[in-house]
């Protein structure tokens, strides 16, 4: 079942636990997701980048996770996230996404807040819940000197400026994997739920120790971001299939171990996020 993005956060922090938000860019990654979701009973969240939609087309990405996801016994959510263009979040709400996550993280706070308080209005006007970001999370060349912490005070008035329903948070944590200087920040995370009571949200959390993550729920992360995780293990697993089979030419007969792999790990990671069994 199609579910709205604040709603299915809402309950996730009532309920002390993390939902999982999973991207997705072609229809084996989202029947991955989705088929692990429903096994565990977890909601779960599909999302898509800007660079997934340039791949896949908006309205078609979207008709295939709506669809799918309507079938599903589980909430699901339609998600963009870091959505960094207007155009994007106005085609999202056109084609029907339930929530939207917009990041203007890179401008100074002034830009930030407004962009993204034009964004919510936009999309509240639709009944979309808005995910913001403050303090920028990049890579690994973002961390160390170069990080852009979030700031709690900034937070709370980001939070009172924009309207936001969720916030991305930057305590330590990157994309693209799991790094040596990458360390997240508790006593950073502690100081921001203590002033920001909307749902607070773990980006470039792939590969992060399983210890971290129930930390990080504990003190108050209620949306977690996976991407890279699962990209290395589908193209990974294709790799070795096509290797021990290297006459077969049916895509068919190859794509199928990656999605039961990455099925795998999306339904490890919502037991560790504590969804499994909230459904």
């Amino acid at each position: 079942m199609l579910a709205d993005l604040g709603t299915v956060l809402a309950k996730a922090q009532r309920g002390r636990y993390a939902v999982g938000s999973f991207n997705t860019a072609n229809l084996e990654l989202t029947q991955a997701i989705l088929a692990a979701a429903e096994a565990a009973r977890a909601p779960v969240i599909v999302s898509t980048t800007e660079k997934a939609i340039a791949y896949g087309d908006i309205e078609v990405l979207a008709a295939m996770i709506r669809i799918l996801g309507a079938r599903a016994k589980v909430p699901v959510v339609l998600n963009l996230d870091h959505g960094h263009h207007l155009a994007t979040v106005r085609a999202a709400i056109r084609a029907g996404y339930t929530g939207v996550m917009y990041d203007a993280s890179t401008r100074p706070y002034r830009a930030n807040a407004r962009q993204t308080k034009t964004v919510v209005r936009l999309c509240h006007r639709a009944r979309i819940s808005v995910e913001g970001e403050l303090g920028s999370v990049g890579g690994r060349a973002d961390l160390g000197a170069n990080a852009r912490y979030t700031d709690p005070h900034e937070a709370a008035a980001f939070v009172r400026d924009t309207g936001v329903d969720a916030l991305a948070v930057m305590i330590g944590n990157a994309h693209g994997g799991q790094f040596p200087e990458e360390r997240l920040r508790f006593d950073l995370l502690t100081a921001i739920r203590r002033v920001v009571r909307v749902p607070l949200v773990l980006h470039g959390a792939s590969e992060t120790p399983a210890a971290h993550f129930r930390q990080a729920i504990r003190l108050g992360i209620t949306k977690v971001n996976i991407d890279t995780t699962l990209r290395k293990t589908f193209t990974t697993v294709l790799r070795r299939t096509l290797d021990a089979h290297a006459t077969v030419y049916d895509p068919r007969a190859v794509l199928g171990a990656s999605r039961a792999a990455v099925q795998r790990v999306v339904k490890r990671h919502l037991a560790l996020f504590g969804s499994a069994g909230k459904v």
